[in-house]
């Protein structure tokens, strides 16, 4: 077997004949970057879209109800997100800058009043539903009994009025107890200077009409002391208030009412240096109503205005001393409301 042994200048030619015979042959490029791939690619993408936005439109027509109630909760995910995100930052203003409800506006207030309460309520929904397959459970049954699951984000507008009006119902079956608590402790006024003012009052509420805000005021004394500073009523006139401002009964009573108390004051001097009552939408007006115990279903911007412009007068002359009596206006302004009254007795 012989080796054929290439000398220098044979070597150079081979090299010189490859890369000439490389050089001759035409570049072509991959597959995938031709311009007819690109364009299969596009036109493969853009069907896929319009296939998916046929599907979504075929699935509203086969199934409105079931893609309805898709649509809200997502809505619902947002809106109660972007509302959580929002109340965390007034927590960090109030906590980390020095500073005070007095600093934020009337919608913020009402947001940092609000998103606490639907944290809780909703939370138990959301931790199930991220289980594997909890949600062929858990969404029948937010769809089939949204007031007790879910929050108000996620319900459409005739839910809202509709469990606006069941809550505002709920509340108002406290107002009596508390009337009645008030009546019950006329006898510790015996020697007490405001004792004849007081029984006026409460005969103008019992006769079924209400006192002027001037009348409510010149009581004001009988609400930072005994019998009806906060720290000294009852178990059972504090259960009843609490669930008269729609707060639960566990714990720290008579604290949480307190920061209720402030938090209303707080609202009432917002709404005033926004502009006052007459600058509030109509939403914005039956809003305030129900938070202060007013149904307002049925009443006309004008009769809510007088109504919260009486309660804003009087929250104006009270003090951290006497907040009891910022508490006790749904009764003293609001008790003989017909509109209150329609719907309690019609209910029954």
């Amino acid at each position: 077997m012989s080796v054929r042994i290439f000398t220098g200048r044979s070597y150079t030619r081979i090299r010189s004949f490859c890369r000439n015979s490389t050089a001759s042959k035409p570049y072509r490029k991959p597959l995938y970057k031709r311009d007819e791939a690109k364009k299969l690619r596009f036109y493969i993408a853009d069907r896929y879209v319009t296939l998916l936005t046929k599907y979504e439109t075929m699935l509203e027509k086969r199934f409105p109800s079931a893609m309805r109630v898709y649509r809200r909760f997502m809505d619902g995910i947002k809106d109660f997100y972007y509302d959580t995100k929002e109340y965390l930052r007034i927590v960090r203003y109030l906590n980390f800058k020095d500073k005070g409800l007095k600093d934020l506006s009337r919608q913020e207030i009402e947001l940092y009043q609000k998103i606490p309460k639907d944290m809780i309520k909703i939370a138990p929904f959301l931790m199930v539903s991220i289980l594997p397959f909890a949600n062929y459970v858990v969404f029948p049954i937010a769809y089939l009994f949204p007031r007790q699951v879910l929050c108000s984000h996620f319900w459409n507008i005739q839910q809202r009025n509709e469990f606006g009006i069941m809550e505002i119902h709920k509340r108002l079956l406290h107002n009596r107890p508390v009337f009645r608590h008030l009546q019950a402790a006329v006898p510790c006024l015996e020697n007490h200077e405001l004792k004849d003012k007081w029984k006026g009052i409460l005969a103008s509420l019992g006769s079924g009409s209400h006192p002027n805000p001037t009348e409510i005021l010149a009581c004001k004394n009988l609400f930072m002391e005994k019998p009806f500073h906060i720290f000294y009523l009852n178990r059972s006139h504090v259960k009843h208030l609490l669930q008269m401002h729609n707060m639960h009964r566990m714990w720290f009573r008579k604290s949480r009412l307190s920061e209720r108390a402030i938090i209303l004051q707080a609202l009432d001097r917002a709404i005033v240096r926004e502009g006052g009552v007459m600058k509030l939408s109509t939403d914005a007006l039956r809003y305030s109503c129900v938070l202060r115990g007013l149904n307002p279903m049925n009443l006309s911007n004008q009769e809510m205005q007088t109504w919260l412009s009486n309660w804003i007068w009087i929250s104006n002359h009270v003090d951290k001393n006497s907040l009891s009596l910022l508490l006790h206006c749904p009764i003293l302004l609001g008790y003989n409301h017909p509109n209150n009254w329609r719907l309690i007795y019609a209910k029954k």
